[in-house]
């Protein structure tokens, strides 16, 4: 029964309420509040497959009590003793979780997210949910309950003179815990079927949306604006640049782009409406040690220097994909080295999602390209990059980032390259040049 030791307790998910308290009121979970979530959700759903193989595999002994005097009865009390702890285990742990989120749609839906770096499926909670709000498995555990309850006296003699302490004891520890009103259950099956039927109206909508945002945007991002360019004019950034670029850059700044002729820059607010992270060469990362701890991320084969969120998702980028641009802004970071490297393992584990055409940046199933850096970035180093509603979704646009990063001196602005004329500039002259591009709200 060391399962038991390893649920928590109430007190113990405090910080977890705090959050999830703080979340709903916010309207999403911050990046370093969604990775806590997602660790004690991933802890809570191994332990509960553990606790679950035990009990199927001693089912009969809760499932028919009535027939266990045909048999060795002290035998079968014990059977039927570790079962029922487990049960009541997986009872009180589930509708714990269930109670931290009642009245908190925001942290149902994150609970539902799928979240590959956490192996968690989609609606996983929903599932969860399901399996403890069934009556027919309710009903089964309180004929259970009733049994234990009677033959209380002699469950414990069983368990004792059987060298079942351990089991003894931790049903002591969980008795105040357990289910004994019926009522409870039919209040939280009712509040299970109506986030049931929420959930398919809202995840009907959502779908169409995304199919429709996915289409127009995967359209919108091929054409180009008629008159901007002369035909066959090339991209400003050309070779020459790029390797000035090069020279200047370090693992982990942040690029801030702009294509002249995109029809997306229509759609997209201000002058820089894309952001891409640097993440360095193979050599660099090791030297740093970054993905030294995630054997995928040791050694990326290929020419990458970048890793971007664009319509094909997001993917590691050499520098004639990411660079293909007409003007850019490399932003710095000024953080300590130990947490660029925690940053940069952190939008490392992000490689391979989709991309977000909806730009929903409370959920973590999908990115666009800023949200690759709010969640990368977020939360080290006093960096704390606040969302906005835009049509009714939680989102950071570049402009956005550009002004938090530069108005709280989370980032410097190590280079410019076209605004005003096509050199790269540095220092001084680079972040006045910025500041002159777009609409600035900090101080200069």
């Amino acid at each position: 029964m060391s399962y038991h030791e390893a649920i928590p307790l109430e007190v113990e998910m405090a910080n977890l309420v705090t959050e999830a308290i703080a979340a709903q009121e916010r309207g999403y979970y911050t990046p370093s509040e969604d990775e806590s979530l997602r660790e004690a959700y991933v802890n809570y759903l191994t332990l509960r497959a553990s606790i679950w193989e035990t009990v199927q595999a001693l089912l009969p002994y809760i499932e028919l009590p009535r027939r266990f005097k045909q048999g060795d009865w002290h035998s079968h009390l014990q059977a039927f003793s570790i079962a029922f702890c487990g049960a009541a285990m997986l009872m009180r742990s589930g509708y714990y979780l269930i109670d931290i989120v009642s009245n908190r749609p925001v942290v149902r839906t994150k609970l539902d997210e799928a979240e590959p770096r956490y192996g968690i499926e989609r609606k996983q909670f929903t599932g969860i949910y399901d399996s403890l709000v069934s009556t027919g498995r309710m009903a089964k555990y309180h004929n259970a309950l009733r049994f234990y309850q009677r033959h209380r006296s002699e469950i414990f003699t069983a368990l004792k003179t059987g060298g079942f302490q351990d089991v003894a004891t931790v049903l002591e520890n969980e008795e105040p815990y357990f289910e004994n009103r019926l009522s409870s259950h039919i209040k939280r099956k009712a509040k299970f079927e109506l986030f049931s039927a929420r959930r398919r109206r809202l995840g009907a909508v959502s779908k169409t949306m995304f199919f429709l945002f996915e289409s127009l945007g995967s359209e919108i991002a091929e054409l180009k604006q008629p008159l901007v360019k002369r035909r066959g004019q090339g991209k400003r950034v050309n070779t020459e640049i790029r390797e000035a670029l090069m020279k200047i850059v370090r693992p982990g700044d942040v690029f801030v782009t702009r294509h002249d002729d995109a029809m997306s820059n229509l759609f997209l607010p201000g002058f820089w409406p894309h952001a891409a992270l640097y993440i360095g060469s193979d050599a660099e990362r090791k030297e740093m040690g970054v993905g030294a701890s995630i054997p995928e991320y040791q050694s990326i084969p290929g020419d990458v220097l970048f890793l971007e969120a664009k319509k094909d998702g997001v993917l590691f980028r050499p520098i004639e994909d990411t660079l293909e641009i007409d003007a850019c802004v490399i932003l710095r970071p000024n953080i300590s080295n130990e947490n660029l490297v925690k940053v940069l393992n952190r939008a490392l584990s992000h490689s391979g999602k989709s991309y977000d055409f909806v730009f929903d940046f409370s959920s973590a199933e999908k990115l666009a390209c800023t949200e690759l850096i709010y969640r990368s970035y977020n939360g080290f180093g006093g960096i704390d990059l606040k969302l906005s509603s835009r049509a009714g979704r939680q989102c950071l646009s570049a402009e956005d980032l550009l002004n938090q990063t530069l108005d709280n001196d989370w980032f410097s602005v190590a280079a410019v390259f076209g605004v005003g004329d096509n050199v790269v500039s540095q220092g001084r002259e680079a972040r006045k040049r910025l500041l002159n591009s777009f609409s600035y709200q900090g101080k200069k």
